[in-house]
């Protein structure tokens, strides 16, 4: 026996013991470093933590649980090396042995120093950082030794062990991991190992074990318990942004169907929020649940697209066609387990049971998914579900109990607005054709559905198929609206019942109350019309719901802040309803509060070609039909969300840095954004070139398609990488990323002498269509070719920045794909920006394709 494990030998009998003889291994330079945890229930539960280091495992004895909330420090009592092989040990060791009891093989996976230059050094001075990817600890961890007991010197070999913050953290957890009692490879409890239950094991590779199903001869006997009653279920309040204090966590809202699945005797009900039996409907889920544990769960049943992101469309295709045998049922709570009544305990023990249940039940075959939450600010888990087009954020505080019905321990952030709507009506082409739905809501006055206005967007051939006929066989023959506002009859309008429900999303309300924006997501047919009233949840004001007797609307969906204020990612708007952009071929209008949404919405794609930039602004205060300036430098009183720059002027300019920067200029009135075309944070280095193809009056927009891949082309002879976006008007940008390192980067000069000397190329190379002039009559019916524009001071609207014109257009990236006959212009604006912010943003990879512009400049002659 080798020198490290001399110890472990010397206290076991292993003619009695099942434990591992092992040896000191040999460690493979490739091969990873393992880590363990062992549940063991000797003469006290306890918790052993081994790492692989120098061809053993060093181990320490954990007291309790560990805890991923950096808070809690657990006290490590370091023991005996153990051979490697005891990683895969779990078993029962006989009483009168060393460590009597029954091991359970908890957590298993790799382990990498933090500081491995300085392990051995870290292991003598008694602290060591690892980066821990197991199945149920991942992320940073510390072990340090205690120098002292008490304020003695210890005795023993004492350390903490202690979850650092980060993204798995999750604070306030506490000791909800010790309700975990399941294998992680075999899915046994410590009772079961002990009894020496066999492991069970899925028909398919599924990579994850789990323990015998139920009997299902209980069912034949006549003896099996029934299906576990309906719970009411849990609701959440909505608030606009996530809580940003300690004791919550936050899970993804999918976007599916809320389902209670009751598990009893080898029966399952699926029931849907209001306890209505739709097992029929999911048959799939319904016999495959009939054979996991006794439970109550709540969750969600979603249909997943081929990115594997939920699919509500998807969901409701999935119904009507009787094809759900595909349907994923996401678990995010469990009420009961067996007969025992967990909703009195906090969240967190609530879901480490699930997380436990979960891994006895293994992956059932795909289609059980436990829900995972996420420790890290709110905000940043709202930022990355929009960012992957999911509809928003839960927020639950891991000490609260399950309620039933809407609690301020459960509250929801979406990405965009979405709500429940009553169909009243629906309006036609041709008499026949579908177009457009017209919704309301249930008038608290009592004269039939408050109209909210149309939907005219989200319908595709197999929604239609479904829709139309619902529509017909609802149809009536007086309008269910009523009061101000309410819609006429008229040769193209099909009324309805008011019995049908659909989830729309949305743009918010306008100040009358009518929906902007509206596209349709499907029908809810777990939902009844009675219970989609004026008011189907309370309103918010910042994070703190307001009390439902307090509420009278839900048409602001951002925050209130004082009165006639509302909030938008942390600043104020005042004159929230001022009109900016005038009402537009049958769209509405657009507010202020609208451009500060839209700011808000569309941050992550504007800021890295405006973020720490000096910037000037158009402004329009009173809207596009009052007076227009622009705005250069800072000003008296400018917004402190705002970074002042100094550009060696008298006044410096000011940027934005961030979401509240662009939000605090729509504040100001700010409609257009005009960065200098530099580096962050280096007015004095350009970073790009762009070339304005201005057409003549009289030239169509394929003539400007064609000359920016005339542009395109002698770019891309050059070495360079151009990229094309509208630019809200009539014509395009075709720009170019270049490269500002300080062997790259070149002069303010260098940079227009450039734009100059390819546009010239240009313009002789097709003298009869392009023109280098300024002057418009000189133009000619010719393209202009702005070089202008890449000076010291000079500027050109940004990416994705609205216009203050007229059709409220957006200077929108494109691919080069896009530009082709066809290509309208208008149509990227701010009513449509919600479509164009769920698809891929086509200069998402701008500034990594940034080259040198020096061989460029050579080749051309500078």
């Amino acid at each position: 026996m080798r020198g490290e494990l001399k110890t472990y030998a010397a206290k076991r009998r292993f003619d009695e013991t099942p434990e591992p003889r092992g040896a000191k291994g040999r460690r493979t330079a490739a091969a990873p470093l393992r880590f363990l945890i062992q549940r063991h229930a000797a003469t006290r539960l306890h918790y052993d933590f081994r790492i692989e280091h120098d061809g053993v495992l060093k181990s320490w004895a954990v007291t309790k649980a560990p805890s991923r909330d950096p808070a809690v420090k657990r006290l490590a009592v370091e023991v005996e090396d153990h051979p490697l092989d005891y990683g895969d040990f779990e078993g029962t060791i006989p009483g009168g042995n060393y460590g009597a009891g029954t091991v359970q093989l908890w957590d298993t996976g790799t382990w990498t120093p933090q500081h491995p230059e300085s392990l051995e050094a870290d292991f003598a001075k008694g602290s060591i950082k690892m980066t821990l990817d197991g199945e149920r600890l991942k992320g940073g961890w510390a072990l340090v030794r205690l120098k002292s007991d008490r304020g003695k010197p210890s005795k023993r070999n004492n350390w903490l062990l202690i979850k650092e913050k980060d993204d798995h953290a999750v604070p306030g957890e506490g000791d909800a991991l010790a309700e975990i009692d399941a294998s992680v490879t075999t899915g046994r409890s410590l009772a079961e190992i002990a009894d020496g239950t066999k492991e069970w094991t899925a028909s398919r590779p599924t990579g994850r074990k789990a323990p015998p199903r139920p009997n299902a001869s209980k069912a034949a006997t006549g003896k099996a318990k029934r299906s576990p009653a309906f719970v009411p279920i849990q609701l959440c309040k909505g608030v606009d942004h996530p809580p940003g204090a300690a004791g919550w966590v936050h899970e993804i809202k999918f976007d599916g169907y809320r389902i209670q699945l009751g598990i009893g005797g080898g029966q399952a009900q699926v029931r849907t929020r209001k306890g209505l039996d739709w097992s029929d409907r999911f048959p799939a889920l319904a016999a495959e649940a009939a054979g996991w544990p006794d439970a109550v769960i709540d969750g969600e049943l979603c249909a997943l697209d081929d990115d594997h992101m939920p699919d509500f469309s998807a969901l409701q295709a999935a119904i009507s066609e009787e094809k759900t045998g595909g349907l994923v049922y996401f678990a995010f709570d469990l009420l009961f387990e067996g007969g025992e009544d967990l909703r009195t305990l906090p969240l967190s023990h609530r879901k480490a049971r699930l997380q436990a249940y979960c891994d006895r039940v293994g992956d059932a075959g795909g289609r059980l998914r436990f829900v995972e939450h996420f420790g890290s600010t709110g905000q940043a888990v709202l930022e990355s579900a929009c960012r992957m087009d999911l509809e928003g954020v839960i927020s639950k505080k891991l000490d609260a109990p399950y309620t039933a019905g809407r609690s301020a321990s459960w509250v929801k952030s979406k990405c965009r607005g979405r709500d429940e709507v009553v169909i009243g009506g629906w309006s036609s082409e041709g008499g026949t054709r579908f177009r457009s739905l017209l919704v309301g809501v249930k008038d608290k006055s009592g004269n039939g559905l408050r109209y909210l206005g149309r939907v005219g967007t989200g319908y595709g051939e197999a929604v239609t198929k479904t829709l139309v006929p619902a529509l017909k066989a609802a149809a009536a023959d007086a309008s269910p609206f009523g009061g101000i506002g309410a819609p006429k009859k008229a040769s193209d309008i099909h009324w309805v019942k008011p019995v049908l429900v659909a989830e729309v999303e949305h743009g918010g309300y306008t100040e009358v109350g009518s929906l902007r924006q509206a596209a349709f997501k499907g029908l809810r047919e777990d939902k009844t019309a009675i219970e989609v009233t004026e008011a189907p949840q309370a309103p918010t004001e910042g994070n703190k719901p307001v009390e439902p007797s307090k509420a009278t609307t839900t048409v602001k969906p951002v925050a209130k802040s004082g009165k006639g204020k509302v909030v938008v990612a942390g600043v104020a708007i005042s004159s929230p309803d001022k009109v900016l952009w005038p009402a537009r071929d049958g769209n509405p209008a657009i507010t202020k509060a609208d451009l500060a949404r839209y700011y808000e919405a569309a941050a992550e794609r504007i800021l890295p070609h405006v973020g720490d930039r000096p910037t000037s602004i158009i402004r329009a205060p009173d809207g596009i039909e009052g007076e227009t300036f622009f705005q250069r430098h800072a000003m008296a009183g400018s917004n402190p969300r705002l970074k002042l720059i100094d550009v060696a002027a008298r006044t410096p300019y000011v940027a934005a840095v961030d979401v509240g920067g662009l939000v605090a200029i729509g504040q100001s009135g700010g409609l257009e954004l005009h960065p200098w075309g530099c580096a962050p944070g280096q007015p004095e280095v350009p970073d790009q070139i762009t070339f304005d193809l201005d057409p003549d009056e009289g030239l169509g927009f394929a003539d400007v398609i064609s000359a920016a891949r005339v542009v395109k082309a002698k770019l891309e002879d050059l070495g360079l990488a151009p990229f094309v976006k509208t630019t809200g008007g009539k014509g395009l940008h075709v720009v170019v990323p270049i490269r500002t390192d300080a062997r790259s980067r070149v002069t303010w000069d260098q940079n227009k002498a450039f734009a100059r000397a390819v546009s010239e190329a240009i313009r002789v190379a097709a003298p009869d269509r392009f023109t280098t002039t300024l002057a418009k009559k000189a133009r000619g019916g010719k393209i202009f070719l702005d070089y202008l524009r890449n000076g010291r001071m000079a500027t050109a609207v940004a990416p994705w920045s609205p216009r203050a014109r007229p059709g409220a257009g957006i200077a929108c990236p494109l691919s080069w794909g896009q530009v082709k006959a066809g290509l309208d212009p208008t149509a990227f604006t701010l009513w449509t920006y919600a479509t164009l912010m769920k698809k891929p943003d086509p200069w998402s990879d701008f500034r990594a394709s940034a080259v040198s512009l020096k061989p460029a400049l050579k080749r051309i002659g500078l």
